[in-house]
C-alpha cells in the first residue's frame, strides 16, 4: 500500500502558491483494509475515505469507463493491482496529473512540469472529450493562472471545440455549471473564464443571453469600446480588479443583457435596455439555478442601473423612490452592493478606467441621510398614515439638504419626468 498526494496540491506547491487543500490518492490496498485502519468511507461513487485525524480525502486508484452521457456517465473500477499512472492519466490536465510520494519524490509519467515551465494548460489524453465538465475547469484554470502567463494548448482547445460540438454540454446539471462559474467569478481575472468559453462555442449553449452581447455595437460618445460584449468582460474585470465580492461580479456581468435584444435599426442607442434586460436576467438564473440573493441584485443593478449614472441629477424624490426600490432601510448592504456594480460599468470602458464617479459617493449619502430619520423625530401629534406620509417627507428633505450642499447645486420644483429621462438617455 503506497499513498502519493496528488493533484492541486502538488501542481500549487511547484507553482510556489499556497495549499489549501490535500487530496490523496491510495495505491495497492482495498476498502476493506482502508476501513480496518480507520478511515471513514464517503464516495458513492467510488472508494472515497476520510483520515481519521486530518479528515483529508484518500481515494482508491481507479480507471474510469464512458458509459453514458454528461459528467456523471461513467463506470469505475477500482482494483489492489492498479498502477499509480493508470490513474493519473483519468485526470483532464498534465499540470494536474502529477504526484508526489512520501519521500518528496515527484512522480510525472504525464510530462506536466514541462508544461508547468512553459505556462501550458494541456490535456493528459484523448479521454479529455469523453467529460463535458473538463470544458469548464480547463476555462477556471485559464482564469486562475492567467496573471502567470498560462495558456491553452491549441489541440486541448480543439479538443474543447470537439466536446461542443458533440452536444455532451447539455448534459451537465445547472448545478455543475454554477458551481464551477460561481468558482470561475471569484478569481481575479474571471472574465478569463467567460471569453475562452466563448472560443471553443461553449458560452452560446450554456449562456447565450450573454454571448448574444458580442458584436452588438453602442454610442462611442459613451462607449469608446463599442462592442457590447467587450464592455461586460471589461465591466468584469473591474469588479475582480477592486475585489468586490462574487455576487456584485455576477450582477455586474448581466447588467447590459438587454442590449442584445435591442432591434439593429436602433443601434447603437439601447433605448429602455435595463427593462429589456429583466427576462435574460431571470432566464440565465432561473435555468443555472442561480441562488436567489444573486438573482435578486442583478435584477436590480440591471433594472436601475441607469438611474446610478444620472443621480446626480436626480431630483430628492426620485432618488428617495431609487433607494426605496433597493430596499434602502431594510438591506442597506444591498445599496453598496448595486452602487459598486454601477461603478464597475461605469469604468468598464475603454480609456475611463479611472474616471470620477461621485455618483458613489452621493448615493451613500443619501441612503446615510434617510436611514437617519426616525419615526420618533416627528411631532407626536402625528397618526395613522399621517406618520408614514410625513417620513416619507421627511427622507425627501434629508436628500433635499445633501443636494443643497454640493455646489452648484440646483432646487428642482418637483419630481416629474426623472425616471423617463434617465432611461431615455440610453
Amino acid at each position: 500500500m503506497n499513498i502519493y498526494l496528488v493533484g492541486g496540491a502538488v501542481r500549487d506547491r511547484l507553482l510556489g502558491r499556497p495549499v489549501f487543500e490535500r487530496d490523496y490518492v491510495v495505491v495497492g490496498a482495498t476498502p476493506e483494509q482502508m476501513v480496518a485502519l480507520g478511515y471513514k468511507p464517503v464516495g458513492s461513487d467510488f472508494p472515497v475515505f476520510l483520515h481519521p485525524e486530518t479528515h483529508e480525502e484518500y481515494a482508491l486508484a481507479r480507471t474510469e469507463r464512458k458509459s453514458g452521457k454528461g459528467y456523471g456517465g461513467f463506470i469505475f473500477h477500482t482494483s489492489p493491482s492498479l498502477t499509480l499512472e493508470e490513474d493519473l492519466i483519468r485526470r483532464d490536465l498534465t499540470i494536474n496529473a502529477m504526484a508526489e510520494a512520501e519521500d518528496g519524490s515527484i512522480i510525472d509519467p504525464y510530462q506536466g512540469q514541462a508544461d508547468l515551465e512553459s505556462r501550458i494548460l494541456r490535456h493528459v489524453s484523448d479521454a479529455f472529450v469523453e467529460d463535458p465538465l473538463r470544458v469548464l475547469r480547463v476555462a477556471r484554470f485559464a482564469a486562475r493562472y492567467f496573471p502567470l502567463g498560462f495558456r491553452i494548448a491549441d489541440e486541448t482547445m480543439q479538443l474543447m471545440r470537439t466536446l461542443v460540438d458533440s452536444g455532451e454540454l447539455e448534459a451537465l446539471t445547472p448545478e455543475r455549471v454554477w458551481k464551477e462559474t460561481e468558482r470561475a467569478l471569484g478569481e481575479d481575472h474571471a472574465e478569463v473564464y467567460f471569453e475562452v468559453l466563448r472560443e471553443c462555442g461553449a458560452l452560446r449553449v450554456l449562456i447565450p443571453e450573454l454571448d448574444a452581447l458580442f458584436g452588438v455595437p453602442q454610442r462611442p460618445q459613451h462607449h469608446p469600446e463599442i462592442d457590447t460584449g467587450v464592455h461586460t468582460m471589461m465591466a468584469l474585470q473591474r469588479s475582480c480588479e477592486y475585489g468586490y465580492s462574487v455576487q456584485v461580479r455576477f450582477a455586474t456581468l448581466l447588467h447590459d443583457l438587454g442590449k442584445a435584444l435591442t432591434p439593429n435599426d436602433e443601434w447603437p442607442r439601447h433605448v429602455n435596455h435595463e427593462e429589456r434586460g429583466l427576462a435574460p436576467v431571470r432566464d440565465v438564473c432561473l435555468r443555472l439555478k442561480v441562488p436567489s440573493h444573486y438573482r435578486e441584485l442583478a435584477e436590480i443593478v440591471c433594472r436601475e442601473h441607469l438611474m446610478c449614472h444620472r443621480v446626480l441629477d436626480l431630483r430628492p424624490g426620485t432618488v428617495w423612490r431609487l433607494l426605496q426600490r433597493i430596499d434602502v432601510l431594510r438591506r442597506p448592504e444591498r445599496v453598496e452592493l448595486f452602487i459598486q456594480s454601477c461603478l464597475c460599468d461605469a469604468r468598464g470602458r475603454l480609456g475611463l478606467e479611472q474616471r470620477d464617479y461621485p455618483q458613489a459617493d452621493y448615493l451613500r449619502a443619501a441612503m446615510a441621510a434617510v436611514r437617519q430619520v426616525r419615526a420618533g423625530d416627528l411631532p407626536d401629534n402625528l397618526k395613522g398614515l399621517s406618520i408614514g406620509e410625513a417620513l416619507v417627507a421627511a427622507r425627501i428633505n434629508a436628500i433635499t439638504q445633501l443636494q443643497q450642499q454640493r455646489p452648484g447645486a440646483m432646487t428642482h420644483a418637483d419630481d416629474d419626468a426623472d425616471e423617463s429621462m434617465a432611461r431615455a438617455s440610453a
